[in-house]
């Protein structure tokens, strides 16, 4: 009963974070929810396991981690390109819009390197590990990920400049 305790502890205080780090991933606020609770749900026989939450949270991120990635080389081949956009839902940062639009044209491998390099503070040795892919493979994608954020639209300060004035 008190692993229970502990668990719902650690997911009262934790669950924010996780969350945004998986909207950050996702860029869309009903999968951040599913990867949330996905990566929950497959370590939580190993929460008394774990000596302190901080290491708790280390391996619930990396699973998190491993199951976005794990989804999106299942569905990499399902996904089909659309003229039109969606109508989304209310976004739960509004603050943070252009960023996740930003990065949701980033391809996902890069997305996610991104998000754990720079969201959560990853060296790259630890991304490479988190992920299963070669340090100098994390190094490529950064780069290639930071250019095309550079030269996003969703990030361009003209652009903010031109909407204020139209």
């Amino acid at each position: 009963m008190s692993d229970r305790m502990g668990f719902d502890r650690f997911v009262a205080d934790k669950g924010p974070s996780l969350w945004r780090s998986a909207w950050y991933l996702t860029g869309d606020t009903h999968k951040a929810e599913d990867l949330v609770q996905t990566a929950l749900s497959r370590v939580y026989s190993r929460y008394d396991a774990v000596q302190t939450d901080e290491q708790f949270e280390a391996y619930v991120r990396t699973t998190m981690y491993r199951v976005h990635c794990s989804w999106w080389r299942r569905r990499w081949n399902d996904e089909r390109p659309t003229e039109h956009l969606p109508e989304g839902s209310g976004e739960a940062y509004p603050s943070d819009i252009d960023l996740r639009r930003a990065l949701a044209g980033l391809p996902k491998m890069q997305r996610a390197v991104l998000v754990l390099r720079f969201f959560e503070d990853r060296p790259v040795d630890e991304v490479a590990r988190i992920l299963g892919i070669s340090p100098g493979t994390v190094k490529t994608h950064t780069s290639r990920g930071c250019a095309a954020l550079r030269s996003s639209h969703h990030l361009s300060q003209e652009e903010d400049h031109h909407e204020r004035i139209a």
